[in-house]
């Protein structure tokens, strides 16, 4: 790799980092644009949850692309491209789909809106994939990851101004609208909103490309071969079109269409036998659906249990996935990431119910805003551990950054008009979380067994009860996962060595766990109920605890010493 430094390329880094703010402010916004879509186009949770399908799932095919022509060329074509001609390029797509975007609200079209938005994140996936190495080169190597946190630092913050700014975009002002009136507003805002971001994508693409102050960061080296890898992820791909092709296509069925003809006679009819009939169907067909979701789901999970098992016979040709703890790792980022936007997305349908407050769509934009807020406030908190700060010094900005952090949600929220009072005691959960970064000690795997529990016992109580403590508790999932994108990272990518760059694609491909989990807790949802479908993130931080058990045993048995790996926080 050449254009290496030594001292650090402010303009660059500050031009960098914006980019980092736009991952983050689009991603949260989700959460927001999900209710409204529910109510505007009135479709079921799940419908509403193929927002981050096509999100996240474009990171996934973004990132598959890259590693596909890679290996066929031999060479990493992000490092071919150069880090600055890759993010220019992945910045013009982001716009491209935001054109897309502003089409598809123009002619009110809901799946419009869907190949605009993973138009948009696939350019994201390939301004990520340049990102994150282009940080550490833009000066010493040595303290390139603490530029990698400045910029989750910037993500996070995006995260938590992103749902209020959709969110005025959406509903116009900050005063309530109801539900039953969202199908009747006017999406001219989310025209003005698409434009701006637009042009925002066009005006950072400029900056890279006529700044003579940012390197150009080509990457030379050539790829590993990992031909079987490549195979088992393309059949894994199409496995998972063909579960979630019968789901999308079961919406215009005879079945569906009886369903609708049998809810205009239910209407009408005092006889209970056609009431009947509709919830046999309904019931029917949405375990159907649920079938095939679970599928797509095992897909991902056998898929990876069979490369783990297979390269452990054989490792040739499997590359990187030669390693346990890899592929182990591959299946824990999934599910984080999975669970981390599952979390967040079906947050407005919870907050619906009568138990959790009867809020409007456009009321739960402060408790959004707050769930991606923690996500800021442990990286913030994390990112204390990349400084060279005495023992004492990095304790006290343990407990002081968290607390900060959690100021500045609060403040913006009531700056854009929200009663935050609701929220003033979740101070509780920030504590609570402040107490696990201090006796996790920087170690990555007491770290991830410490905050899974800490999410795990979070959802329980979340299931187990209602109101303010219910909503503390699932909001405390974004506390839980804050630091889980590090700690996984780095835990799976050791004692890879020449293959690391490689295990570290195929880790950024696992975002499309947030493509893959959410619909589904969004059809279970459609199923028990949006409460009871928080058992899926349960199941999610049990997980992660075990991957970070068992990854330790299998970096000890490769005699890495576990005390010497420190977790790099920051996605």
């Amino acid at each position: 790799m050449n254009n290496q430094q030594t001292n650090t390329n402010y303009p660059a880094l500050y031009t960098l980092i914006v980019v980092f703010f736009f991952w983050g402010f689009i991603a949260a916004g989700n959460s927001v644009f999900i209710p409204f879509c529910k109510n505007y186009f009135h479709l079921d949770q799940f419908q509403s949850q193929l927002i981050d399908f096509a999100f996240y799932t474009a990171y996934y095919i973004g990132a598959l692309l890259l590693f596909i022509f890679g290996t066929i060329s031999g060479k990493d074509l992000v490092g071919k491209w150069g880090y600055k001609r890759s993010i220019v390029y992945g910045l013009l797509f982001s716009a491209l789909g935001a054109a897309a975007m502003i089409v598809a609200v123009e002619v009110n079209v809901y799946v419009g809106m869907l190949i605009g938005l993973f138009i948009v994140a696939l350019g994201f996936s390939l301004q990520q994939t340049a990102a994150n190495p282009f940080a550490v080169l833009l000066g010493d190597p040595k303290t390139g990851a603490s530029r990698v946190n400045l910029g989750g630092g910037i993500n996070s913050l995006g995260t938590t101004i992103g749902p209020l700014i959709i969110g005025f975009a959406l509903f116009g002002t900050f005063e309530t609208v109801s539900d039953s009136q969202i199908a009747s507003l006017p999406l001219n805002k989310v025209v003005y909103l698409y434009v701006g971001v637009g042009l925002l994508f066009i005006l950072a693409a400029g900056l890279f490309h006529f700044s003579k102050k940012v390197p150009a960061g080509y990457n030379l080296e050539p790829m590993e071969a990992a031909n079987k890898a490549r195979t088992t992820l393309v059949i894994m791909t199409i496995l998972l079109l063909c579960a979630f092709i019968p789901v999308f296509t079961s919406y215009n069925s005879a079945e569906a269409l009886q369903i609708e003809n049998l809810k205009e006679v239910v209407k009408t009819s005092r006889d209970a036998g056609p009431a009947f009939e509709l919830e046999m169907l309904s019931h029917s067909l949405e375990l159907k659906r649920m079938f095939w979701l679970l599928g797509a789901l095992l897909v991902v999970v056998v898929g990876l249990l069979f490369a783990y098992g297979s390269a452990k016979k054989n490792p040739a040709g499997w590359g990187a996935m030669k390693y346990p703890q890899l592929v182990l790792g591959m299946l824990a980022l999934f599910v984080y990431v999975g669970i981390e936007v599952a979390i967040g997305s079906n947050l407005g349908e919870l907050l619906t119910l009568e138990e959790f407050g009867s809020l409007q769509s456009s009321q739960i934009t402060p408790y959004v805003s707050m769930y991606w807020g923690g996500m800021m406030i442990g990286r913030w908190a994390g990112a204390i551990s990349a400084f060279n700060l005495t023992k004492s010094k990095k304790q006290m900005l343990t407990i002081i950054v968290p607390l900060i952090a959690f100021s500045v949600i609060i403040g913006v929220n009531a700056l854009a008009g929200f009663d935050m009072s609701v929220l003033y005691y979740y101070i509780v959960c920030v504590a609570i979380q402040i107490v696990a970064f201090l006796i996790s000690k920087e170690k990555p795997v007491r770290t991830l067994i410490i905050f899974g529990t800490f999410g795990l016992v979070a959802m329980v109580v979340g299931l187990m009860t209602s109101g303010t403590i219910a909503i503390y508790s699932f909001l405390a999932g974004g506390l839980a996962c804050s630091i889980m994108w590090g700690s996984i990272f780095s835990l799976s990518i050791q004692g890879l060595g020449k293959y690391t760059e490689q295990g570290s694609a195929f880790l950024v491909m696992m975002i499309l766990g947030g493509g893959i989990i959410p619909p589904i807790q969004g059809k279970l949802s459609d199923i028990i109920g949006i409460h009871n479908s928080y058992i899926i993130p349960v199941i999610g931080f049990a997980y992660i605890i075990l991957f970070a058990i068992l990854v330790k045993n299998f970096l000890t048995k490769q005699g890495i010493n576990m005390d010497e790996i420190e977790a790099e926080a920051g996605h």
